[in-house]
């Protein structure tokens, strides 16, 4: 008889977070991975709490995934297999990033990217001497195999799909790099277009963490990705993540328009030197006086901004708070997306703030809850936490009241001359007052 694989894509139910909106959850490609790479022995389940509580099935090994915010979560239904015997594997970036603890609660861990160690894990089961710790190496993106998507729930609004690892940048909040290296890795431009032909979805998130690369070559590799998506007549509305030089390059917008791109993720971060010099977000602080103009170019040919910002560096005080909202509204960014800096485990500011004794919840792992960008999770610098709490939620109530998401609504149409691309930005905006909760009419 065939054996079992159950693999659960955990969410902590107290803190939906910047996921509390379907349109922003993506479907679990690790575990996609995982599952392809599975023996066609095995049969293989996925449970997805995005969509559907946890209800227990029987299995022979369960792995699961956890980010830093669903680890107690994860730990909690790997606790409810083991107590039946079932051996349990966890992988993915909280498991990589604190390997001791995360051996306290599941049988087995992989450490970074799991899919070269798959093979052994699986077969290390089938005869009986599974080890504790397996070590991930960071595979050529060209062997990596397409994720099993019908077994995915139906529910995702966006397909997503991986065309790159790593980013050779260095910013102190960043875990990519801990996870992934610096070396930016890509996968050949014709798998990835055949990989979209297997997806359903209209809608489809380029996962990666800057879709254009770093330099000439790799900037060269996203132009043939678009047009070998215009030319093999692949349809899909989507948007990605890249640098604040993705406006360098005319054809590169064109291109990524004419493909199909609505929306591009920027992480701004903050309109001030000080505050990014802070944080080592080096090309921004070479860029910060044109942010405007990388805007405009954006939306010159339909494209959105998304524009990140982090509220809480040391530099922050109330004031410099009031003034990045200030700037916020009256820039050229379409959606605005404001979070707590926070200060996730395997980042250098982790690092540092747990030296400097900090961090305002340590007592792990149940305080890994608040770590999901929506809490004041350390002590700031020039303010109380409280401080920066009502900062925060001052600036929601400003960049999320109906008036201002009207007002980009009409900005980012007459900027694009795109109203579905103006819907996409309206929509995004009114998840993040969503999320935020407590905006008034």
């Amino acid at each position: 008889m065939d054996r079992r694989l159950v693999l659960i894509n955990p969410v902590n139910p107290k803190k939906r977070g910047l996921t509390m909106n379907v349109s922003s959850r993506f479907p679990p490609l690790g575990l996609g991975i995982v599952a392809a790479l599975t023996p066609s022995t095995w049969e293989v389940h996925i449970i997805d709490e995005n969509f559907e509580p946890f209800q227990y099935v029987d299995a022979d090994l369960v792995g699961l995934t956890a980010f830093t915010a669903s680890a107690t979560r994860a730990y909690e239904i790997a606790g409810i297999y083991r107590e039946r015997g079932t051996r349990t594997v966890l992988g993915g970036i909280h498991a990589s990033m604190r390997p001791e603890e995360a051996l306290q609660y599941v049988d087995t861990i992989v450490i970074g990217e799991a899919e070269s160690a798959w093979e052994s894990v699986i077969t290390d089961f089938e005869a009986g001497n599974m080890k504790r710790i397996y070590q991930g190496e960071r595979l050529d993106p060209a062997e990596i195999p397409f994720p099993r998507r019908e077994l995915f729930h139906p529910g995702y609004t966006f397909g997503s799909i991986q065309t790159a690892r790593g980013c050779p940048m260095d910013c102190e909040f960043c875990s990519v790099t801990a996870f992934n290296g610096r070396t930016y890795r890509q996968r050949p431009v014709e798998r990835v277009l055949d990989e979209l032909e297997t997806i359903s979805q209209k809608r489809v998130f380029f996962v990666d963490d800057n879709i254009i690369g770093y330099g000439k070559k790799a900037e060269k590799r996203a132009l043939s990705l678009f047009k070998g998506m215009i030319e093999r007549g692949i349809e899909k509305d989507w948007f990605c993540q890249a640098s604040m030089n993705v406006g360098d390059n005319p054809d590169v917008l064109k291109y990524a328009a004419l493909s199909g791109c609505r929306m591009v993720f920027l992480g701004v971060e903050a309109e001030s030197a000080a505050v990014l010099h802070e944080v080592n977000k080096s090309l921004n602080i070479r860029m910060k006086d044109s942010y405007d103009e990388v805007f405009r170019r954006i939306n010159n040919y339909g494209i959105a901004v998304l524009g990140a910002f982090i509220y809480g560096m040391d530099c922050d005080t109330p004031e410099t708070l009031r003034y990045r909202t200030d700037y916020i509204l009256k820039s050229g960014v379409d959606v605005m997306q404001t979070t707590y800096l926070t200060p996730l485990p395997g980042t250098r500011l982790f690092t540092r703030l747990q030296n400097e004794n900090r961090l305002l919840y340590n007592m792990f792992p149940e305080d890994w809850d608040h770590y999901d960008m929506t809490e004041v999770t350390f002590m700031p610098q020039l303010m109380t936490p409280e401080d920066l709490k009502s900062a925060m939620d001052e600036s929601s109530s400003r960049l999320y009241s109906k008036t201002s998401i009207y007002r980009k609504f009409f900005k980012t149409w007459r900027a694009t001359k795109s109203f579905t691309t103006a819907m996409w930005a309206y929509t995004s905006n009114m998840n993040y007052r969503h999320v935020a909760c407590t905006i008034p009419e």
